[in-house]
């Protein structure tokens, strides 16, 4: 075979005449689809096509996954309607030749396959997936404000079905191995070791590839109306304003124009110059600057966790699904018990299959003398919001510490300079702030300040937990729930003033908050509200709202009843009349003006980081690009 010279891939023919692609792009840690890798795939299939192989693996060569999807330092240049339609025609007629080979083709999936890597992967005629923990497939434009441009919004559903593929898509879900086989988008997951093999076998098989039934149904109108209008049911139910353009342009390009952008050019140019989209793309590159804050040794095999509430159970039950080894005290064993019951319905959602959930539920290991702690290299307090408490409890446990080991608490208020007070070796003692619920909030608040060598380790140490690492200072709230005080503080003054907490709580939902601030303050704990905003807040006497509601036993979610009514697990609805005009960013306004000061006072390094602390640990709207930004989005 004549070899083309390839900078980002790796072209090989073995003995039975299959072709071997390997994707390496040069002087990167993933692959990107950048447009000097789609020069050299198109360079390889042009030297396919000049003698055609037996079938062709496509691979990765990095250890990092398959594909990470395009390149976005490419994607945020494209604010031309010319550029973004050559890219767009590029990247299809490229997958489009792959599609159409001659030969069988297959992806070899392992780790992330994301985006335009995923829309690689669905030119393919097969796709196997190693069956790790680590393999994710998914089409997450809509995360970005942008949609599948290169085949995959025409592919996934014809591979699938197109509930399950505008599902994946409106969402940006990640799906795993086991997933990946079960809606047939991947023929089968293999173990590792075995990839290589399996995958000759597949390719000289030359037998036809999985489809799921449901694609049968993609060229009837009626089915495609259907389908159609249930999506956009679900997209205005969890976005009623219509702040987000992609998922519209998602669902038309699928039902009308076959999933090509190229044929409706008024959504690529309503995406490319929308504000949204921007606002939504540096919300993406907030996020890769918290993960590189995180690329670090992070030296833990083994976890304790001191507290098994809400909090402390349900921060262990996410170490054992990372893999970790974690061992739970509490002197209360019931609540052991507890936590275990809601860590194996986490692993059951997460994990599927039976192996898998009972190698996690062994990792976590119930421990209410607290025998795991002489082992452990990371020990978590999250006992009761208490400074005495927590002094007292380091007394008891410092001596059993191993010499390297650290001690972090999962305090949410209390300065962690007079907590260290309690140790002969403070500077073991960091802060590291998970959010409830602890399995959905990414971020993690890591408080290390002084050392930047610790500090260094504690990211890493929550990007090894698969959190965002955010460092800031040692600060009564430290940011994020110093930025929430004053907003349920201006939410339950209007509850005083007379506006019914439904009201109010559909407001901010419609400006693009994942929940009303009420419903946060009862999720959160009217109690823990209070003292947090004790702790915070200089503005007098607490709400009398508030006050009603803890006098009377009323604390929210765990107690069954706040603001609202809770039953199982879930608030039970409230009718909400119209909210006065401007309700949303008078209650926004403090929550900004916070934001300012506490950027100022230097509790976080800049703004951005500000902005990433709101919108990954508060789930301020994405589509503003957080309360500092200055783009105005819609």
């Amino acid at each position: 075979m004549n070899t083309p010279v390839l900078r980002h891939c790796h072209l090989q023919r073995d003995a039975d005449g299959l072709a071997w692609l390997a994707l390496d792009h040069a002087d990167a840690r993933v692959n990107v689809l950048s447009e000097a890798l789609l020069d050299d795939i198109g360079l390889a299939l042009d030297a396919l096509r000049a003698e055609p192989p037996t079938g062709l693996v496509i691979r990765s060569a990095k250890a990092a996954g398959f594909m990470a999807g395009a390149d976005l330092k490419l994607l945020t240049t494209l604010s031309e309607i010319d550029a973004a339609r050559a890219f767009a025609e590029r990247g299809w007629a490229l997958l489009a030749r792959l599609a159409a080979a001659p030969y069988p083709t297959l992806a070899l999936i392992h780790g992330d396959c994301l985006g335009g890597g995923l829309e690689l992967a669905l030119a393919c005629r097969y796709r196997l997936v190693a069956d790790a923990p680590d393999t994710a497939l998914a089409l997450p434009e809509v995360l970005l404000g942008i949609f599948p441009a290169w085949g995959g919004l025409k592919r996934l559903p014809a591979c699938i079905g197109a509930p399950a593929a505008l599902d994946m898509m409106l969402t940006g879900r990640r799906i795993d191995a086991h997933r990946a086989v079960t809606l047939g988008l991947a023929e089968t997951r293999v173990p590792p070791r075995l990839l290589l093999q399996a995958a000759r076998q597949t390719v000289l098989s030359r037998r036809r590839p999985r489809r799921h039934w449901l694609a049968r149904l993609d060229g009837l109108a009626p089915w495609r109306a259907w389908v159609a209008r249930q999506a956009r049911r679900g997209v205005a139910a969890k976005d009623p304003e219509a702040h987000y353009l992609a998922p519209a342009a998602i669902i038309d390009l699928w039902q009308h124009h076959q999933g090509r952008a190229q044929a409706a050019p008024h959504w690529l140019a309503r995406i490319v110059q929308s504000p949204v989209t921007r606002n939504l793309m540096r919300v993406y590159q907030l996020q890769e600057r918290l993960k590189g804050l995180g690329r670090g040794a992070a030296d833990v095999q083994q976890v304790h966790v001191i507290g098994a509430g809400v909090m402390g159970g349900d921060i262990a039950a996410w170490c054992a699904l990372r893999g970790l080894r974690v061992t739970l005290q509490d002197s209360d064993p019931t609540r052991i018990a507890a936590a275990v019951q809601r860590a194996g319905a986490l692993y059951q959602r997460r994990l599927k299959t039976p192996h898998a959930i009972q190698a996690a539920l062994d990792r976590l290991i119930p421990d209410p003398q607290g025998a795991g702690l002489r082992h452990a290299d990371l020990t978590i307090e999250a006992i009761t919001e208490d400074r005495n408490a927590k002094q007292a409890l380091y007394r008891r446990i410092e001596s059993q510490l191993k010499p390297q080991a650290l001690l972090a608490t999962n305090t949410s208020s209390l300065p962690l300079a007079d907590l260290r007070q309690a140790l002969a070796r403070p500077e073991r003692l960091i802060g590291l702030h998970f959010f409830n619920p602890v399995a959905r909030m990414p971020l993690v608040e890591v408080i290390a300040e002084g050392d930047p060598a610790l500090q260094a380790r504690a990211c890493a140490i929550a990007a090894r937990l698969g959190k965002l690492p955010l460092p800031v200072r040692d600060t009564p709230g430290f940011l994020v729930n110093a930025l929430l005080a004053p907003y349920l503080l201006a939410a339950m003054r209007s509850v005083d003033a007379g506006l019914a907490p439904a009201t109010i709580d559909a407001a901010l939902k419609a400006y693009g908050m994942p929940m009303g601030p009420l419903e946060l303050a009862d999720t959160v704990g009217l109690d823990v509200a209070l003292a947090a905003g004790r702790q915070l807040s200089q503005q007098g006497e607490p709400p009398a709202c508030l006050m009603r509601h803890i006098q009377r036993g009323e604390l929210g979610r765990k107690s069954g009843r706040g603001f609202y009514r809770w039953v199982g697990g879930r608030s039970v609805a409230q009718r909400a009349a119209p909210a006065p005009a401007g309700l949303a960013q008078q209650l926004i306004a403090p929550l900004q003006a916070q934001a300012r000061a506490l950027v100022q006072s230097g509790v976080v390094a800049d703004a951005d980081l500000a902005d990433a602390g709101a919108i990954f640990g508060a789930g301020y709207a994405p589509y503003t690009g957080g309360p500092l930004h200055a783009d105005p989005a819609g």
